[in-house]
């Protein structure tokens, strides 16, 4: 198992190496899509071939994730100069603590409607009857959300947006898979990485057919790709805060072992679709959400920092909550062509 992140300073970039409290830069590489295509064209471990290039020069990683460096963390997967290249997409109601948030979300208008069996638990049911099939087998197909391509995602410290027609913005700490779709249009794992899906709760909450709509916000990814990463039972903690305070912590899990859908099926329900299966592109795919402070009446602030960590995974993943003034809400006019 390995750790990459992506660095910039401006003018150039690097893919480096993990080596705490250091990074050791790769030689004739400058992004992790690049190394993933190198090695499905010659063939080999990604893990051998970025190891054998780790031969450049040593940072301080302490200094590049506080800012303190020439060098600043990068989102660790993107298609350079190519956004519509890479896939952000989900899959919700997957964990086996996640459930009662979304059945609050979906059935707090009333009390007759708290008592009925909302659409959100129907399907963790399906999922928890059917989400684990033998191998060899299709199992339910899970809640599927698109997010959006790369200009949606955000690097470690970059701010995450709630738009100015939003209702809201909350945290979704979750890990996600990196995948590259080989020459084949086979789907090939590069690895994973911490999460923060984000979304418009509030508004999922009016409705749950505004799902769709309230996934199609910014989000974020790293600060470092996990690479052979363990998946069967990962722990974790999500914090957010505002000032020097603590105002919600939560400690998570997540890993198959608190899933009610096996990783495969998961990976099989996503790129079952042909048009998830182009050479050369990328997807970045966020497996679903154990806690959220939304479902402890936490209402983010302009200026609030999300913190999410996982065992294993690496430095937390911190992003600032920016909220746009209702005032720059605008009709967004179409202009004929004929």
């Amino acid at each position: 198992m390995i750790h990459l992140v992506q660095i910039g300073n401006g003018w150039s970039r690097r893919v480096a190496l993990v080596e705490e409290p250091h990074l050791r830069c790769l030689s004739e590489v400058q992004s992790i899509y690049e190394l993933a295509q190198h090695c499905l064209n010659r063939g080999g471990k990604l893990t051998e071939i970025a190891l054998a290039l780790a031969q450049g020069e040593t940072l301080d990683y302490d200094a590049v994730y506080a800012g303190n460096s020439d060098w600043h963390l990068l989102v660790p997967i993107d298609v350079p100069g190519e956004l519509s290249r890479l896939t952000v997409a989900g899959t919700g109601l997957t964990h086996l603590g996640s459930a009662k948030d979304r059945q609050a979300m979906h059935a707090a208008e009333n009390q007759k409607a708290a008592e009925t069996v909302t659409d959100s638990m129907r399907m963790f049911h399906w999922g928890v009857e059917g989400g684990r099939p033998a191998q060899g087998e299709i199992g339910i197909a899970p809640e599927w959300f698109y997010k959006g391509n790369s200009s949606i995602l955000r690097g470690p410290f970059a701010p995450l947006s709630v738009p100015a027609y939003a209702e809201d913005g909350g945290e979704e700490a979750e890990l996600a898979g990196v995948y590259i779709i080989g020459a084949n249009g086979e789907p090939y794992r590069i690895g994973m990485a911490v999460g923060n899906e984000f979304s418009d709760h509030k508004f999922e909450r009016r409705n749950y057919l505004n799902l769709a709509g309230s996934k199609l916000r910014t989000c974020s990814v790293g600060p470092e790709l996990v690479v052979g990463a363990e998946f069967r039972s990962v722990a974790g903690e999500v914090r957010i805060l505002r000032g020097a305070e603590t105002i919600w912590s939560k400690e998570i899990e997540t890993g198959e072992a608190n899933m009610c859908h096996s990783l495969a099926n998961l990976e099989h329900h996503h790129f079952k679709f042909e048009g998830h299966r182009q050479p050369g592109d990328v997807h970045v795919h966020f497996f679903g959400a154990h806690s959220l402070s939304f479902g402890d009446g936490i209402d983010l602030q302009d200026g609030d920092w999300m913190e999410v960590r996982y065992d294993g995974f690496g430095r937390a993943l911190r992003n600032p909550i920016r909220i746009e003034a209702r005032g720059k809400n605008r009709i967004v006019a179409v202009h004929p062509l004929d």
